[in-house]
């Protein structure tokens, strides 16, 4: 690909606590970074982590006009720093999945007659149906979620449909909750744009559709035909379709029409936004048949898969990158915070000692494996401690390293298995690499285990800001498409940690396949 001297490309990353931008040279190498704190940065919104939980403890939503005034402040702050908008070529961004934004009849045409030489925050001060907007930590929309799955078939057939099962934090759940309780609300409702098609409409003025990756996370579209699911249109709410844009795969959606007294030049491109995780993955840069795992205080798996098998467990979307693939997306609450009890309990709260005890004991822990859930798990949904030994016995207590090896390759074996029932097949690609991420990706001994038990060289990689930075990858991959440029790595750090020891294969095999116990949990339609 040909890199372009003098130009820039931008990410934009409207997250749940703060508005971040990235800019890019034509060498994918970040030259400019900055935000916006929404708590700090806009106190008159009053926000506590970006957000607003209301009485019930079960509501959660963000003053959409925060989010409009932010971008205004992002802007005016890289102005303030010397930043040269006359150099971008095409931005994009991404935004908490979700989350949705109601605007209100007859805005699209006042979106098109916008002054640009004002705030965007003044220009729209009546302009949303909706000025609270439900966002992903939402928890109050069951009975919509319960309604849904069972006008489709089960929560089965909706995952066949839609790449996910019923989630309160969907799209769908949420805009029934309005239609039911809010119903003037949803009437004065012109289009509903996900978080980020919010965010272009503001770069494009007027409405931008729905990127393919972001709209799987809604329970709406059908994520094989990129269609919405009629079904699920009309389980959700009366005169739906009419009100959402689906759009295409990295869409050139067209040029910045607002917001140029910033200088942004008159053919700058807006390429299609999408979610915050379809973002990440195109910031880590994952290939066909790699896996990256984030280590933090919750666990997430992301997965490049090319024949999909959606599940119960776990989400499909369509891949940000490759209109041709999927990516699957598995979250575990129990991560971080669960091996740090096991370290203070089994090692007086020393790493070292932790590891020393994983080096120290061998590969498979002669048949022992534990069940670790301090807090309900999202898969399964369950909560507390089992321990089972080579004879799939359940019994009371471990010895100290015995406990350290059975918390992590039970860990690691559960992703295995639910990344292998969503589709992914480790022997298909002979080149799997495993892309290790947050805080434990620095502990050598628990990246060993993980690359045991996914047969796999693993790899760290530097991804702060990933999903902004994804972004700033697509803005570039998006204008250079029709050169049939590819989203390549040069550039890329990838630091060699470890490599599998060759004899753990069968052993992996052995305790997924022969272990009722672990079955019982992890493989709930073989028991």
């Amino acid at each position: 690909m040909t890199t372009l001297t003098n130009s820039c490309y931008l990410g934009f990353d409207f997250s749940t606590q703060q508005l971040k931008v990235v800019a890019i040279d034509g060498n994918l190498q970040v030259i400019h970074q900055n935000n916006v704190q929404f708590d700090s940065d806009l106190p008159a919104f009053r926000t506590q982590g970006g957000v607003h939980v209301h009485g019930d403890g079960l509501t959660v939503t963000s003053p959409v006009h925060m989010w409009v005034k932010a971008l205004d402040l992002i802007l005016e702050k890289m102005k303030n720093a010397g930043f040269d908008f006359s150099c971008v070529k095409a931005i994009s961004g991404s935004g908490q999945q979700h989350g949705s934004v109601y605007w209100k009849n007859g805005t699209r045409t006042s979106l098109q007659l916008l002054d640009p030489d004002r705030d965007l925050h003044s220009l729209l001060q009546d302009s949303f149906a909706v000025l609270d907007s439900p966002v992903w930590m939402d928890s109050s929309t069951v009975k919509q979620c319960q309604y849904l799955e069972s006008a489709v078939g089960g929560a089965q057939q909706l995952a066949d449909i839609t790449g996910s099962r019923a989630y309160e934090r969907f799209t769908s759940s949420q805009i029934a909750k309005i239609h039911q309780l809010q119903p003037n609300k949803y009437n004065e409702t012109e289009r509903i744009s996900l978080v980020s098609s919010f965010a272009a409409s503001l770069f494009l003025g007027d409405y931008a559709a729905i990127d393919y990756s972001d709209g799987s996370g809604m329970n709406l579209m059908d994520i094989f035909t990129k269609q919405w699911s009629l079904p699920c249109l009309k389980a959700t709410a009366p005169m739906l379709a009419a009100k959402l844009l689906c759009s295409g795969w990295l869409d050139n959606q067209g040029s910045i029409r607002v917001l140029k007294r910033f200088g942004f030049p008159e053919h700058c491109k807006v390429v299609a936004f999408t979610g915050d995780n379809p973002g990440s993955l195109a910031g880590m840069r994952l290939q066909e048949g790699d896996i990256a795992v984030s280590l933090g205080t919750s666990d997430t798996v992301f997965l490049w898969i090319t024949e999909p098998r959606p599940a119960v467990e776990g989400h499909i979307f369509c891949n940000p990158v490759d209109c041709s693939s999927y990516m699957a997306l598995i979250c575990y609450k129990n991560g971080s915070l669960t091996r740090e009890r096991i370290r203070n309990e089994c090692s007086g709260g020393s790493w070292e000692s932790f590891s020393s005890a994983l080096w120290s004991t061998p590969m498979g822990n002669n048949g022992s494996i534990g069940i670790y859930f301090d807090v309900v798990e999202i898969i399964p949904p369950a909560i507390g401690i089992y321990r089972f030994d080579q004879h799939d016995k359940r019994v009371d207590a471990f010895t100290r390293e015995v406990e350290i090896r059975a918390l992590v390759e039970g860990q690691f074996l559960a992703k295995r298995v639910h990344a292998q029932k969503l589709g992914y097949r480790i022997s298909k690609f002979p080149g799997t690499k495993v892309l290790a991420t947050g805080g434990a990706s620095s502990n050598k001994a628990i990246l060993q285990v993980l690359s045991d038990v996914f047969n796999a060289p693993v790899y760290t990689i530097d991804v702060a800001n990933s999903a902004c930075l994804g972004s700033a990858f697509r803005a570039m991959h998006g204008k250079l498409i029709h050169l049939n440029s590819k989203l390549i790595c040069h550039g890329w750090h990838l630091y060699a940690a470890l490599m599998p020891c060759p004899e753990y294969r069968c052993l992996t095999q052995v305790k997924t396949c022969t272990s009722s116990s672990f079955r019982r949990w992890f493989l709930p339609c073989c028991a």
